[in-house]
């Protein structure tokens, strides 16, 4: 994809000018003015005002997301998934959208508080955070993840027969570092046998690292409660994705149709996990580009204060 092709992308997922022009220096090395940028705009019929999607088309998506674990959704996370989709509406539409599609949703995200705890880590790959899900794992289900606990990126968020096997657990650690060659400082996790095998990996790959955290202590042991970082994102994945599951799950078994006999698991296993898997994959993408959209608004706000960059004085011939 050439330089235009890029600034369409970045157009079409709502980007302002601005962060278009960050982008294209930092991820593509490309660097215009912001008057080049507008000229490009301009050529290729790229406007703000005239180019809003269809509101019929946007509710009619909105609706379809309901039906699903978009019901979880608030306003925010349900605008990025619009602009992930393609289509360009304010927020301010999509929340009037919501109040008009999901009253009862509304009023139920409003009634909730969240109280916030400070986290500190020096930096991304310092200590990553891992633990088990089973929420679904009474349906066959067993979900495992891991989360960068300076980022909140996801390294792995995988739905699976088990979430109780090491080496199912291994091998997810072992394409983790694969593909990004290299293993964390810290691995944080609970008392569980399935990080048995994790363990002995992380002390084999740290255990002639010179550091103040190789060998014994690149491996941390604690329990669940206290394993923040990746117990806040099974809140917000369970308000947000996994109720829906959990209540049609709870559905086929209150109707009979569920039984909980190792064929209803199997049964479960082939119709909806790669749908779940699908699920999770989306809302770690989501959650992730929400996060770095933030980091990358405060970077451009740092930057801005910071720097004094002056554009040279051009004179005219007359």
């Amino acid at each position: 994809m050439d330089r235009d092709g890029f600034i369409s992308l970045y157009h079409d997922l709502g980007f302002s000018q601005r962060e278009i022009l960050l982008f294209l220096a930092q991820n593509h090395g490309c660097v215009i003015s912001q008057r080049h940028l507008r000229r490009i705009l301009k050529a290729k019929g790229l406007h703000r005002s005239s180019k809003r999607s269809d509101i019929v088309n946007v509710a009619t998506y909105v609706s379809r997301q309901l039906d699903l674990s978009g019901r979880q959704h608030g306003y925010r996370m349900m605008h990025l998934k619009c602009q992930l989709a393609g289509y360009t509406i304010s927020r301010e539409d999509v929340r009037i959208l919501l109040t008009i599609l999901d009253p009862e949703g509304v009023n139920l995200r409003k009634r909730r508080r969240l109280i916030r705890r400070r986290y500190i880590t020096r930096g991304p790959n310092q200590i990553w955070h891992v633990d088990s899900y089973d929420k679904l794992s009474r349906y066959g289900i067993g979900i495992n993840g891991c989360i960068d606990g300076y980022s909140r990126f996801i390294i792995w968020m995988e739905a699976c027969y088990t979430n109780s096997d090491p080496k199912v657990i291994a091998g997810y650690f072992m394409r983790a570092t694969a593909s990004r060659r290299g293993c964390p400082r810290v691995i944080r996790a609970d008392l569980g046998t399935e990080n048995g095998v994790m363990r002995q990996i992380q002390l084999q790959l740290r255990g002639e690292h010179q550091d103040n955290q190789a060998g014994d202590k690149s491996f941390v042991y604690g329990k669940s409660t206290t394993n923040t970082r990746i117990e806040s994102w099974w809140s917000i994945l369970r308000k947000q994705n996994a109720q829906f599951w959990i209540e049609l799950f709870r559905g086929l078994q209150e109707a009979g149709e569920f039984s909980g006999s190792a064929l209803d698991k199997e049964l479960i296993r082939f119709c909806f996990m790669t749908i779940i898997q699908v699920c999770r994959n989306q809302k770690s993408a989501c959650i992730c580009s929400a996060r770095f959209l933030a980091l990358l608004c405060t970077a451009q706000q740092r930057y801005c204060r910071h720097a004094d960059v002056r554009r040279p004085s051009v004179r005219r011939r007359p």
